[in-house]
């Protein structure tokens, strides 16, 4: 169990425990005016993930133009992150405030397993995206073929399936506490929300976030290398090849900024997780609280970056605010028509 630290110089202090009974964790309660702006400043955050991820997943489910094997993906990514705003981050919020869990041991496991879940699916969903852009880029004449709608929906059922099983496994079976349990941690404190695999998990996550990222990245070096030679022939192109070129680089390009914003949002978090792991877990609480929220924050960041990279993604956001998506002809819209 990580134990609580003070910063001289704050009003930051020690003064309680989460529960009058013997082996309870210590609780940092933090003035009032700073819990009330920690707790502003979260709620924020859990609302622009919603509503920004919320925007993608109706404006790909409901205009026509966008049902294409890479839209179904951006959905299936944002209704990850969506449902990671609505259902783990309400709890994060208060267990980093409160410094203690009040919710029981149940909702602990549930609230650690969806954590893992989305976070995994995320991972899962940038992978398949980049084999999309990596067929639509390096072999745009077989990639209508190769990477269609059906296609699509497997990736997605293999991007939410194997995260899902590899979780439960972990969380709802005794195969750690019987086949590892050399790595076990001391049994945590009344309080704590930190399930009795924390080394081993520190080890688990490091390959589970780098084999993902070095495929990407390998992925889409190929890409940008080939996307450059396809800039330099494109005067000989006809004019309608030379957009869809343009419209694939520039979703290539868009969705290459999104994973970078990804492992620059997870890269802190999990290379503490295995620094802790070896150091008897010595990152002290409110920083190791900071890495968690510099990670959560990649799933509001999707939004955000379509909404400065993608035509389609403005245009949909406008019809919806003024309200015209209620108009029979609006799901029909050609969103990429200039």
């Amino acid at each position: 169990m990580r134990a609580v630290f003070t910063r001289g110089g704050t009003e930051e202090f020690p003064a309680a425990f989460c529960y009058q009974v013997n082996g309870s964790c210590p609780r940092t309660v933090h003035p009032l005016g700073i819990q009330l702006v920690i707790y502003l400043a979260c709620a924020a955050g859990i609302l622009t993930t919603v509503l920004g991820n919320l925007f993608v997943v109706f404006s790909v489910s409901y205009f026509k133009v966008l049902h294409t094997p890479t839209n179904f993906l951006l959905l299936s990514l944002a209704l990850a992150d969506m449902l990671l705003g609505l259902l783990v981050l309400p709890l994060s919020t208060v267990r980093s405030v409160e410094s203690c869990w009040f919710f029981g041991d149940f909702l602990c496991r549930l609230h650690t397993y969806l954590d893992t879940l989305f976070c995994l699916t995320s991972i899962f969903h940038l992978c398949f995206i980049s084999i999309d852009r990596h067929c639509a880029i390096c072999d745009p004449l077989l990639y209508p073929a190769k990477f269609t709608i059906r296609v699509a929906l497997k990736c997605i059922l293999a991007g939410w399936g194997v995260p899902a099983a590899y979780t439960a496994i972990l969380l709802y079976t005794d195969f750690v506490e019987r086949g590892l349990s050399q790595w076990l941690e001391e049994m945590p404190c009344v309080g704590s929300c930190q399930l009795l695999f924390n080394k081993f998990w520190g080890w688990l996550n490091f390959p589970a976030f780098f084999i993902p990222c070095l495929l990407m990245i390998s992925l889409y070096v190929k890409i940008f290398v080939v996307a450059t030679r396809q800039a330099r022939q494109i005067s000989t192109l006809s004019k309608s090849l030379a957009g869809a070129a343009k419209r694939e680089r520039k979703a290539a390009k868009t969705l290459g900024i999104a994973v970078g914003i990804y492992l620059m949002c997870w890269l802190p978090f999990t290379v503490d997780t295995l620094v802790d792991s070896l150091l008897n877990f010595v990152t002290p609480p409110h920083i190791f609280d900071i890495f968690i929220w510099f990670a959560y924050f990649n799933s509001a960041c999707n939004p955000i970056i379509y909404v400065f990279s993608y035509r389609w993604f403005r245009k949909a956001l406008k019809l919806i605010l003024s309200r015209e998506i209620f108009l029979p002809r609006t799901p029909t819209i050609d969103l990429y028509q200039e």
